[in-house]
C-alpha cells in the first residue's frame, strides 16, 4: 500500500479539490499519511494567485523533493497551469495534473507507474466541461464547503486566476443536492457554497442560478445553515435579497468583494461597479437582515493609488462598517495589466498603508462583537478551547462570530441557543446557554 501525503495552498476551492484527491485515493487503496518524510507520493495543490504564491507552491515541491528523493512528487493546480515550461524544467516535480484532471488522479498515477503517458494538462480557456469532483466528509467536523463553480469571465486587472481556471462552469444542481444530502447524513449540519467567482453560477446552465441553487440547498433534510462565499455587488438586488431574507437556513453573513473604496482605483482595477453601488448593496442587506454581518477584501498599493484614493477607501470603509475587513498588500502578478502599470507603490508605502486599515479592521471588529452583547445567538459548536486557563466549548454563531460557553455537557456538533454576555480581548464572545 503506497503513502500518499498531500498539501493544499491557496483558496477555499484548493482546500475542497485537496480533500476530493484524498478521498479518491482513500477509495483506490492508498494510505494517508502526513506530509513529512516516509511519503512515497506527494501531491501539493498548487497556487498562482501572485508571485509570492508562485514561489510557495514551488518551495513546497521542493521540500517535498528533500525529504524523500525517491518519492513522486507530483503538482496539481493553478500554479501548473500557468507556469509552462518552468514546471517541466523542475527537476523536483516528477508529474504534473492541471485544473480539471484532478477527477482522473487515480488513472493518471496508474498510468505513471506502467510507464504509460497521458494527458494531465488542457487548455483550460477552452473548456466548458465541470470537473465532477465530490465529497462526503472534510477535514471540519461540524462544516463543510461545497465547490459548486469554477473560473472566471471578470479579469480584473490585477487578477491572473481567468488564465489558470478558464470561463465560468457551473456545477449540475442535482449534483449538488447529491453531495449535500451526502454530507448531512455524515453529520454535518452547516455547507459553505463556494466557487472560483460564486456569483456567476448558473450563467452557463440553460436554466437556475444562484438563487435557485440555494433554494434546493435549503429543502436538503438534516442541513440546518447555509453559507455563502465571497459575492459581486451587483448580485445583490431588491429581489435576490428578498428572497434569501425568507430563508431561515441562510446565515446573515456576506462577504461583499470590495478591494478599493475609491472609483478611480475601481475603474483601473475593471472592478466594474461603483462606491455607490457598493453602497446600495450594503444597505439592502442591511435592510432586509437584523444586524447581518458584512465582510469584505480590500487591496492597497494598488498602481497608481495615490494618497488621496487611500484616504478615499479609509473613509468608504469607516462610513460602512464592516465586520471585518481583510486587508492585502497589493503583488505583482505576471501576466496581467496591473504588472506592466506605470506607478507602482513602494513596499515601506504598502506596509503603512495595511496598517491604517487593520488598525481601524480591528475598531470595527470590536464595535460589531460589541453590538450583539444582550441578543439571543445560534452557535454550532465545533470543539472544546481552554480560554486563561479555563475550558469552554466553543464554535460559530450564523454571523459567523467565534463564541464560547461553558458546560459539563459536550455540544459538540449540536446547535444551542445562547446569548452573547461579554466581548472577550481575544474578539470571543462569551456566552450564556438559554
Amino acid at each position: 500500500m503506497k503513502k500518499v501525503a498531500l498539501h493544499s495552498l491557496g483558496c477555499k476551492v484548493n482546500a475542497y479539490e485537496t480533500e476530493a484527491m484524498q478521498q479518491l485515493l482513500i477509495k483506490a487503496g492508498y494510505e494517508i499519511v502526513p506530509f513529512d518524510v516516509g511519503a512515497d507520493i506527494y501531491i501539493i495543490n498548487t497556487c498562482t494567485v501572485t508571485n509570492i504564491a508562485d514561489r510557495k507552491s514551488r518551495q513546497m515541491l521542493h521540500r517535498a523533493k528533500k525529504m524523500n528523493p525517491h518519492a513522486l512528487v507530483v503538482a496539481a493546480g493553478c500554479y501548473v497551469q500557468t507556469a509552462g515550461e518552468k514546471v517541466c524544467e523542475d527537476d523536483s516535480i516528477d508529474l504534473i495534473i492541471g485544473n480539471n484532471k484532478k477527477k482522473d488522479l487515480i488513472s493518471i498515477l496508474e498510468n505513471y507507474e506502467k510507464g504509460r503517458g497521458t494527458e494531465t494538462l488542457i487548455d483550460i480557456n477552452h473548456t466548458k466541461e465541470y470537473e465532477g469532483l465530490s465529497l462526503e466528509k472534510t477535514a471540519e467536523h461540524t462544516r463543510a464547503y461545497v465547490k459548486v463553480q469554477d473560473g472566471c469571465n471578470q479579469f480584473c486587472s490585477y487578477c491572473i486566476i481567468p488564465y489558470a481556471r478558464g470561463r465560468v462552469r457551473s456545477r449540475r444542481p442535482e449534483e449538488v443536492q447529491k453531495e449535500v444530502e451526502q454530507l448531512a447524513a455524515n453529520g454535518y449540519q452547516e455547507v459553505v457554497l463556494t466557487g472560483i467567482h460564486l456569483s456567476s453560477y448558473g450563467v452557463d446552465l440553460e436554466k437556475g442560478d444562484l438563487l435557485s441553487l440555494i433554494e434546493t440547498v435549503h429543502r436538503v433534510q438534516g442541513i440546518r445553515r447555509i453559507r455563502l462565499g465571497s459575492l459581486e455587488p451587483r448580485i445583490i438586488t431588491e429581489e435576490f435579497v428578498q428572497a434569501l431574507s425568507g430563508k431561515e437556513k441562510l446565515c446573515p453573513h456576506f462577504h461583499l468583494s470590495l478591494q478599493s473604496g475609491c472609483d478611480t482605483v475601481l475603474k483601473r482595477m475593471n472592478r466594474r461597479y461603483s462606491t455607490e453601488e457598493y453602497e446600495k448593496a450594503c444597505i439592502l442587506l442591511r435592510r432586509a437582515f437584523e444586524h447581518p454581518a458584512l465582510t469584505t477584501d480590500v487591496i492597497v498599493g494598488f498602481p497608481g493609488e495615490t494618497q488621496e484614493e487611500f484616504e478615499k477607501t479609509e473613509e468608504f470603509l469607516k462610513h460602512i462598517q464592516f465586520f471585518q475587513t481583510h486587508i492585502f498588500k497589493y503583488s505583482r502578478r505576471k501576466g496581467t495589466k496591473a504588472d506592466r502599470m506605470e506607478g507602482q507603490i513602494t513596499e515601506a508605502v504598502k506596509a503603512e498603508r495595511s496598517r491604517i486599515l487593520l488598525k481601524l479592521n480591528a475598531e470595527n471588529e470590536k464595535r460589531y462583537l460589541k453590538e450583539q452583547l444582550g441578543c439571543q445567538v445560534e452557535i454550532l459548536v465545533e470543539e472544546p478551547i481552554e480560554v486563561q486557563g479555563n475550558y469552554y466549548q466553543s464554535g460559530h454563531t450564523k454571523e459567523y462570530c467565534k463564541a464560547i460557553f461553558s458546560s459539563k455537557r459536550n455540544f459538540t456538533g449540536q446547535v444551542v441557543q445562547a446569548v452573547a454576555e461579554k466581548q472577550l480581548e481575544n474578539e470571543l464572545l462569551l456566552c450564556k446557554l438559554i
